[in-house]
């Protein structure tokens, strides 16, 4: 990952060298942290130029300390997710008295907590040292796990389910923060396709497999939750000493390096902090139709996702494979979704614009799966389970779409309510998934993959949608440029570390 080519290091030190020169922090109000921190840096730190070894040598060590923690923090947020469709083939419907849709419901719920505490957490986020926010929203969904193992009927178990997913509201909000003030626009989709990964079915496929042949007191899908609950918890310490909240605070780098680092992701020209709440913002992001595209394909890339979380293993058993043979065949979803979502993210992130096109053709696999899902025999045991594996593909061109409201957005407030809206519309898919799937259609579920087929296609309108919007409004800034004389994309001045958004800057151009 860090031996990238590095684009224009001369140019960015240049432009970084006028923020330190010409920025008055005490009279701009809408500068963010990262201007203030060079506006106070010694010149003696930026005189020296910044070589592209130089440039290099940082990114591996971001690479290699910044992705792994994101990465594992991912993970278990997803697994904690997902076991509950192990927990309930070792025995917690029974358990717990569940009948009817109530299953469907604990699946749901959860989102329902996301939703809820969504845009205050992004208030909060916004207050707050991120990577501070980050560990206690660790640390209290661990308590969360805890609580989910003593639960013994619907009502119980909806109640943390649903207090968990407001715990969890903070994970991907910050993961996408912390992406943006580390890594350029082009590096980010690969970044994203490491931590944005599908790991959390290989974790939970060995864990569940492991636990399922204990031999205790306590039931299997308990003991499942205490021990990711300690998992959880322990992590949640490591977090809050080791993730710093920006470039400026981490204390692995010295100032020469948080120079460089800021240098480098100046040319995103998206800011990286402030916080002060600046309403004009929020209303711009709520008034833009780029907006409610990204939204509405994320909403529809995201049924088949929340479907496949609570049914997964219920789906497998249905084909007559044993509990624990299905906490094993898991393991391969998250493999292949992984080892997908990587290969995409490389075409991604070299060729320019390629983002959109990429999501929707990608697209069509899944879709051909949901086909076959659907119109397969339900003797064709093999050919379901084949499908049902490649329809896992699915999570690729939704990990690519998460790098476009981070490249897209500019302006602090602008930036949180985006992603806001777009983990909002994540909660929704979530939500409406567990519901295509009902009891009565068991155990073969073909209106459930029906609907996964139609809600492929509506995201594929959505991503092209969006990225034409991103095309036409970038041929009209270039008009605009060539008419004007105004500066254009590839200049960057002292306003890329200004708090101001995208359509005001009117040098930025969308990436699609």
């Amino acid at each position: 990952m860090a031996h990238e080519k590095k684009e224009n290091i001369t140019s960015s030190q240049a432009s970084a060298d006028v923020v330190v020169a010409n920025l008055d922090v005490s009279a701009r109000p809408d500068v963010d942290v990262a201007a203030q921190f060079l506006a106070n840096l010694d010149p003696a730190i930026t005189a020296e130029p910044i070589t592209p070894t130089e440039s290099r040598r940082l990114l591996w060590k971001i690479d290699l300390i910044l992705v792994p923690l994101i990465s594992a923090t991912i993970i278990l947020a997803a697994v904690d997710k997902v076991i509950i469709s192990n927990a309930a083939i070792y025995g917690m419907r029974t358990d717990a008295h569940l009948t009817g849709d109530e299953y469907s419901w604990v699946g749901s719920i959860f989102y329902f907590g996301y939703l809820a505490f969504e845009y205050p957490a992004g208030l909060i986020i916004q207050r707050l040292p991120v990577a501070k926010v980050l560990a206690v929203s660790v640390l209290l969904w661990a308590i969360m796990l805890f609580c989910t193992a003593a639960t013994s009927n619907f009502g119980g178990l909806a109640t943390v389910r649903f207090l968990m997913g407001m715990c969890e509201a903070f994970i991907f909000p910050v993961s996408s923060i912390l992406t943006v003030m580390w890594w350029t626009t082009k590096e980010q989709p690969i970044r994203v396709a490491f931590w944005f990964n599908q790991g959390s079915s290989i974790f939970a496929g060995i864990i569940s497999y492991g636990i399922g042949h204990t031999h205790t007191a306590l039931h299997p899908w308990r003991l499942l939750f205490l021990v990711l609950g300690a998992f959880s918890l322990v992590w949640a310490v490591m977090v809050y000493f080791l993730v710093p909240d920006s470039p400026t605070t981490a204390r692995w780098l010295n100032d020469r390096e948080k120079y460089v680092c800021l240098a480098r992701i100046e040319a995103n020209n998206t800011g990286l902090e402030d916080k002060k709440i600046k309403w004009y913002q929020v209303r711009e992001c709520l008034m833009d139709p780029k907006t409610w595209l990204l939204a509405l394909f994320s909403v529809a890339q995201n049924i088949p996702n929340g479907g496949l979380v609570t049914f997964a293993s219920i789906i497998v058993t249905g084909l007559g494979y044993s509990p624990l043979n299905t906490t094993l065949l898991g393991i391969p979803t998250g493999v292949l979704a992984t080892v997908w979502q990587l290969l995409l993210s490389f075409p991604a992130s070299r060729i320019k614009n390629s983002r959109c096109i990429i999501i929707a053709v990608a697209n069509l696999v899944p879709m051909i799966c949901a086909i076959l899902m659907w119109k397969l025999p339900r003797s064709n045991k093999h050919g379901l389970l084949a499908a049902y594996y490649v329809f896992y593909t699915y999570w690729a061109p939704y990990v690519l779409s998460t790098s476009l409201p981070m490249a897209n957005t500019s302006g602090h407030s602008k930036k949180i309510t985006m992603n806001a809206i777009y983990f909002l519309a994540y909660c929704l898919g979530n939500i409406l998934g567990p519901q295509a799937f009902r009891a009565s259609d068991a155990p073969d579920y073909s209106h459930g993959y029906a609907g996964l087929l139609a809600c492929i296609v509506v995201a594929i309108a959505a991503i092209l949608g969006y990225g034409f919007l991103c095309w036409y409004e970038n041929k009209q800034r270039d008009r605009e440029a060539a008419a004007g004389g105004s500066i254009g994309a590839e200049h960057v001045s002292e306003d890329a570390f200004s708090d101001r958004t995208d359509k005001e800057k009117r040098e930025f151009r969308y990436t699609y």
